[in-house]
């Protein structure tokens, strides 16, 4: 436990913007939490890293909210259409999340928790000051042994449950998490696009794969537009876009907007060539009868492929849908205990 009173002398937390939106819970001030500890999740519902720490989060909140814990969810937008209060509630409903969520649109808490990461957690006592901070995913068992150190020093004779186990196989020691490809963003002002030529920022294009790829770059061919945020197949496009991504991972994942005309878009999922089976598919494609698809209907991170085993694949997207626009996409690698490989 990173304790700053101890380390660094006391920190008070900051407080809630006064002005701050609240989507359900709130609105809330530290002074209304007096004497009981606070677990800030800063969080967007487009991270997949976010989502993973969600399960942990909401068992949290059902543990201990009865015996005097606070949880609160700070929604942060990594993309504009993130700032909108009607898809941060839809995920909000589909995840169910029974905890106070406040909108941080402005970064106002952000910034004055100096956060720079998604997710963060930070754990405020029953005094008001910051005691404990954990960014990422992992350390589950630290962190929820960290709010039962809060909540004893605020309730001395408090019984309190012991740590849960891992939620997750992957989540218990012995997994393993190889390093893979990063995280890739697909508009101009922090992508990764490989086309060396024709770049042709904020107006549609007609783009030309180069044939040659190397990891951690996305490639075009046929008409894109590529803006500052995203990259989105424009209006009146002729033929078919297709983006084909180099990587190594066991899972990717896709942060999609779908037509801005209405409507759901679909995109055809092929991997080294061949439609993606349905072993290597994720949740989100339907695979099968040698086709994979992925259908396109609301803004949110897409499973896409969840493989076998940890290895070099090239994927490849196809879509004649105009208006879908194409966010980020992530990669994850962890192996459960005893199913250890060594990647290619």
């Amino acid at each position: 436990m990173q304790d700053q009173r101890q380390e660094q002398g006391p920190v008070r937390a900051p407080d809630f913007p006064a002005n701050a939106s609240w989507l359900q819970g709130g609105p809330l001030r530290l002074g209304d939490l007096r004497g009981r500890p606070l677990l800030l999740d800063f969080w967007d519902y487009t991270c997949v890293n976010c989502l993973r720490t969600l399960p942990y989060v909401k068992e949290w909140h059902r543990r201990y909210s009865s015996l005097g814990l606070t949880v609160v969810g700070v929604h942060a937008p990594e993309f504009s259409f993130a700032r909108e209060g009607g898809n941060v509630l839809r995920a909000v409903r589909e995840h169910d999340i029974q905890y106070p969520v406040m909108l941080d649109n402005d970064y106002a808490l952000w910034q004055a928790y100096a956060n720079r990461y998604w997710p963060a957690k930070y754990l405020v006592d029953g005094e008001g000051y910051l005691r404990y901070y954990h960014f990422g995913e992992g350390n589950y068992q630290q962190t929820e042994d960290a709010i039962q150190v809060l909540l004893r020093e605020s309730f001395p004779q408090i019984l309190l449950p012991g740590l849960m186990d891992p939620l997750r196989e992957e989540d218990k020691p012995g997994a393993v998490c190889y390093r893979v490809t990063p995280e890739m963003y697909l508009g101009y002002q922090r992508g990764s696009i490989g086309n060396a030529a024709g770049i042709e920022p904020d107006r549609p294009a007609t783009y030309r794969d180069p044939g040659k790829h190397i990891d951690a770059h996305a490639y075009l061919e046929g008409d894109w537009l590529l803006a500052g945020e995203y990259l989105a197949r424009p209006a009146g496009a002729t033929g078919q876009s297709r983006l084909t991504v180099p990587y190594m991972a066991k899972e990717v994942n896709l942060v999609i907007h779908p037509p801005t005309y209405g409507g759901s878009a679909t995109i055809a999922v092929t991997q080294d060539g061949a439609p993606l089976p349905a072993e290597d598919a994720g949740p989100d494609v339907a695979a099968g009868g040698g086709a994979a698809v992925l259908t396109v209907d609301q803004p949110r991170m897409y499973r896409l492929v969840n493989n076998r085993d940890i290895d070099r694949h090239e994927l490849t997207l196809t879509t004649a849908s105009d208006g879908v626009a194409l966010y980020a996409i992530t990669f994850t690698s962890c192996l459960v205990p005893g199913e250890e490989e060594t990647p290619a």
